[in-house]
């Protein structure tokens, strides 16, 4: 790897690093810098304004995620295991889930009222729902659009809100929690 490269993927560390560990407020260059351990100069050749470092924390998340879950989807032995699996991996059970929760809640505050975070929330947020829509299609392929559509959002809604209460309180949402939340939610649904 190169020697740009490797700053590179420091410098992302850092930027997650920062907003993981300690919230949007403490997200700037200054702090990413220290976190990086390099100079504020080099931070923002990389990345100009606290702007850019949320985006770039925000298309982190979207990558880390979606290499995830395709794997996950990939090895799965049906369509509801694939389900499951992908909506699972959206929980925070576990240091890593937990943290990309914080960022995506760090980077949803952050979106509010920020006409271009919010086009890029949407967009990666519509591909999210596109995966579950396929994936709920999929394992009731006789249901109407509209049930699936309302399904799907009603699948994320669970996640991303067992997430974000479990990343920030795990004492009451620990991991078989979350999973048994899963569960009944599917089965409910009749998935």
């Amino acid at each position: 790897m190169s020697r740009t490269a490797d700053r590179q993927v420091q410098l992302s560390r850092a930027v997650w690093e920062v907003l993981a560990n300690h919230g949007i407020e403490r997200l700037t260059i200054r702090a990413v810098a220290a976190a990086a351990g390099c100079t504020t100069g080099l931070v923002m050749h990389r990345f100009p304004n606290r702007h850019a470092l949320l985006r770039h924390a925000r298309q982190l998340l979207h990558e880390r995620t979606r290499e995830r879950v395709e794997a996950l989807e990939a090895s799965a032995a049906d369509p509801r295991a694939a389900l499951r699996a992908v909506l699972a991996q959206g929980l925070a059970t576990d240091a890593e889930t937990a943290a990309e929760s914080i960022v995506w809640m760090g980077f949803l505050a952050a979106a509010v009222g920020d006409d271009e975070l919010l086009d890029l929330h949407r967009a990666n947020n519509r591909v999210w729902r596109e995966r579950i829509g396929r994936l709920v299609g999929a394992v009731a392929p006789d249901w109407p659009p509209n049930r699936v559509r309302t399904t799907t959002f009603a699948l994320i809604a669970m996640v991303e809100g067992a997430a974000a209460l479990a990343s920030t309180d795990p004492a009451a949402y620990p991991p078989a929690a979350q999973l048994a939340m899963l569960d009944t939610t599917l089965t409910a649904l009749g998935l």
